[in-house]
């Protein structure tokens, strides 16, 4: 055989090799990425002719396909659309998934590897595949309290609920307002799906954003809880010690003060510990920062789950105590004891500060997800509680969950207050930017001495009258109606 013959056939030889390997890699190895591409029409047309999987809270769908008479042959379906799409999300032809539909596709699609015998059954009797469900951790009761306590402030109000169990890390309550109908993108007339969908995303108000996950906001005196946990780890403090009250903070060198909400003076100076969260005493928390520092507030943030992305399954967005600052001064780190200046948090993030203290300093993972089941109900997954993180010792955040009862019984959380049960609170009305209403929270638990649910309020804006804007007064029923439905 002659030179050029040879390099012809090793030439010949390797792009064979190289034919092989690619169909290889694209059939096995890329496959799933592939199938997962957005606008992969091919994968969506198959999708949408076969049984998707429900999603269920409490055994009852809350989505479902059902057969349909068109080029498709099921139709996705939301029986109550607004109330959970903050976790169904929504699955559309042309704007794919999102939320649980997403991050739970290949179980609901049924293409999940753990499907793989009930596919090959299936194929062998001559059936259609079908996808497996998804058994949410929502409470339906609280789901609805949630959402007509947002909902009764006003249709032109924005803000948010989340409520946990403080044992588990279970989200018993995710709702958001205004909210939309995911129906309107599961439609098979892909016009109205893309006319809906231009109407939704255009809209100032944002119905598809899940505020209790992605609404990062200051959560003004709420996070006093995080200074107070901070001051009462590293300066030693107790419900009864003696701390800086008054009228206002001052600051050496510097003509700034750090006055009181509504200007008074928190009952005198000293005050105990106790009576500064009761009354919500920005000289107290401002000076208490100041004295922990910066590097431990931030720590203790981060010990409730501040800087991280705090749940799967759904779009969330981390809360910080600093954004682009640091070595903060004085009145900054004063500010931020607040939770004024840079800090930012989503209501499940409040939530979980008001979990952690609640459950002796532990703080567990929230999650949303209880069980996955294949077609035939068989279980193929349940999740198991995980601790994020040892907040608090378990005698300071006793001693802080007492104070947090003394909020409301003798302070300003008064309207969460529940007959015959121990609730414990902090109001919170935080400042935003100039020319905008302030924001109302309040997080709280209960019962307090066996915690079943931990919940955060926030009142974005609200419908009419902004200027009577009240963490204790919007919050407070909001979030007593949510525990009084767990507790029911």
């Amino acid at each position: 055989m002659n030179k050029p013959i040879r390099i012809l056939a090793v030439a010949c030889l390797v792009m064979f090799v190289g034919l092989l390997f690619n169909v290889n890699y694209i059939q096995a190895l890329d496959a799933d990425n592939l199938n997962a591409r957005e606008g992969n029409r091919r994968v969506m047309d198959e999708q949408f002719s076969r049984e998707r999987g429900a999603i269920l809270v409490d055994g009852t769908a809350i989505a479902e396909s059902v057969p349909s008479n068109d080029r498709w042959r099921f139709q996705r379906q939301y029986p109550e659309g607004p109330l959970y799409a903050p976790l169904t999300g929504y699955f559309s032809y042309i704007y794919g998934q999102s939320a649980i539909e997403r991050s739970q596709n290949s179980i609901l699609s049924g293409d999940d590897n753990r499907l793989f015998v009930n596919r090959v059954v299936d194929l062998l009797g001559n059936q259609e595949p079908q996808g497996g469900s998804v058994e949410l951790t929502i409470d339906p009761v609280a789901q609805r309290a949630a959402a007509e306590g947002l909902r009764d402030l006003g249709e032109g109000t924005r803000g948010a609920v989340a409520a946990i169990d403080p044992q588990t890390g279970a989200v018993l309550a995710l709702a958001t307002q205004p909210s939309y109908d995911p129906n309107a993108l599961a439609s098979h007339d892909l016009q109205a799906t893309n006319d809906a969908w231009d109407q939704l995303t255009n809209d100032d108000n944002q119905p598809m954003a899940n505020r209790a996950t992605q609404a990062t906001l200051p959560p003004g005196s709420t996070f006093k809880l995080v200074t107070a946990a901070a001051a009462m780890e590293n300066l030693d403090l107790n419900p009864d010690s003696q701390v800086k009250g008054g009228a206002e903070l001052t600051f050496p060198g510097k003509t700034y003060t750090l006055p009181n909400q509504g200007g008074g003076n928190c009952g005198g100076d000293p005050i105990t510990l106790r009576q500064a969260l009761e009354v919500s005493c920005n000289v107290t928390f401002g000076d208490l920062a100041n004295q922990v520092g910066e590097d431990e507030l931030i720590e203790q943030a981060e010990k409730f789950g501040f800087g991280t992305d705090p749940i799967s399954g759904i779009a969330a967005n981390e809360s910080l105590v600093t954004g682009q600052s640091s070595n903060l001064e004085d009145t900054q780190l004063a500010q931020t004891g607040i939770g004024q200046y840079e800090v930012t948090a989503t209501p499940l993030q409040m939530a979980m500060v008001a979990a952690g203290i609640a459950n002796d300093g532990s703080v567990m993972t929230p999650y949303l997800v209880d069980t996955v089941r294949a077609p035939n109900l068989e279980v193929l997954d349940t999740t198991k509680p995980e601790r994020l993180s040892e907040a608090m010792s378990a005698g300071k955040a006793g001693q802080l969950k007492d104070m947090m009862v003394s909020v409301v019984d003798s302070g300003t959380g008064g309207p969460a207050a529940i007959p015959g049960v121990q609730v414990g609170g902090k109001t919170g009305t935080a400042e935003s930017a100039e020319g905008r209403p302030p924001y109302a929270w309040f997080v709280g638990f209960a019962p307090a001495d066996d915690p079943q649910v931990a919940v955060a309020v926030m009142v974005e804006s609200l419908e009419g009258n902004t200027s009577d804007i009240g963490g204790g007064r919007l919050g407070g029923p909001i979030a007593r109606a949510v525990m009084e439905a767990i507790l029911r």
